[in-house]
């Protein structure tokens, strides 16, 4: 097992290692390409869904069962129905990373936004507000913890997830892992999941720092649970 660690952090450490097309930063970099892009196109997609289901309160059931759907979904099994479909490239890996984040993102931006006191939605509207100020001036601040939460889960399911995009080829760290596996090589499938381990825990502490600094100012309410 000694043996094993010194040369995983030989293997991490090594300068060769780390350069070139193959190398650990170029990886990183598709990763975090992936990881990214699947991210915020999934947050583009569910946080207007979220948003209109808790401000509505119509289609509260579609929401809290998307949750379980998320868990559910065969991710490995949907980037291969994809790939079948439209041929060799990345949309089966995005369309399977943004399918995996959406429901995360839109069950926490209905909770957030459930979570607002309705009598708070009340007043806002009794002083003349609009239907889309009482939305983006009352409800989304105060949804936006929750909110946030979700963005930052559903970053975390990505990063560890996008290493499918070896499986069809592809590059990410996802690479060290596909690559070791065929090769027998337990020293590299080691390190691409410690890569992608503490890359899923920067992004999230990142993501963490971004929301304290949001709500530094904000006194504290209660979450929904």
């Amino acid at each position: 097992m000694l043996e094993l660690l010194q040369n995983l952090l030989r293997w991490l450490t090594s300068g060769s290692q780390w350069s070139g097309p193959d190398g650990i930063a170029t990886r990183l970099l598709e990763h975090l390409q992936y990881s990214l892009l699947a991210t915020l196109v999934a947050a583009a997609i569910a946080l207007p869904v979220g948003l209109l289901i808790g401000h509505t309160g119509r289609g509260a059931f579609l929401a809290i069962n998307l949750s379980g759907f998320g868990r559910a979904l065969p991710t490995v099994g949907l980037v291969t129905l994809v790939f079948l479909a439209s041929g060799l490239s990345m949309w089966p890996v995005y369309v399977s990373l943004v399918a995996l984040a959406i429901p995360v993102i839109v069950t926490n931006t209905y909770a957030g936004m459930a979570a607002v006191d309705p009598e708070v939605r009340d007043a806002a509207r009794g002083q003349g507000m609009r239907w889309y100020q009482v939305l983006f001036q009352v409800e989304l601040p105060l949804a936006l913890p929750l909110i946030m939460t979700g963005l930052r889960l559903a970053c975390v399911q990505v990063v560890a997830t996008a290493t499918i995009a070896a499986y069809v080829s592809f590059g990410g760290l996802g690479r060290y892992v596909f690559d070791g596996l065929a090769q027998r090589d337990l020293v590299q499938v080691l390190g691409g999941a410690v890569l992608v381990a503490v890359l899923a825990i920067a992004l999230d502490l990142a993501l963490a720092g971004v929301q304290r600094l949001l709500f530094r100012n904000r006194p504290p309410r209660a979450h929904a649970h």
